[in-house]
C-alpha cells in the first residue's frame, strides 16, 4: 500500500493535503492511524465525500518513512 505513495507524486501534511482535495488534485490519502484523530478524521471525511481513497497507516514513522522524509507524517496524499 505505501509503495505507491513511495513512488507517485505526493503531498505532505494536513494543510497541503487539505488543499490538494479542495484543488481535486489529490487522487488518494493516506492517514496515519496514532495521529490526532482531530486532524485525520475531518480529512477522510472529506475525501470520502469526493470519492478519493483513504488508506490507513499503523504509524506516523511509517508514513514519513514512505513519504521520504526523516520525520513522522499525520497525513500525505497522492496527486
Amino acid at each position: 500500500m505505501l509503495t505507491k505513495l513511495e513512488q507517485a507524486g505526493k503531498v505532505v501534511g494536513v494543510k497541503q493535503v487539505r488543499r490538494a482535495l479542495k484543488d481535486g488534485r489529490a487522487t488518494g490519502i493516506y492517514l496515519a492511524r496514532n495521529a490526532d484523530p482531530a486532524l485525520t478524521e475531518p480529512l477522510a471525511q472529506q475525501a470520502q465525500e469526493q470519492g478519493v481513497e483513504v488508506h490507513w497507516t499503523d504509524t506516523m514513522k511509517a508514513l514519513g518513512h514512505a513519504c521520504g522524509i526523516a520525520v513522522g507524517a499525520a497525513v500525505a496524499a497522492t496527486v
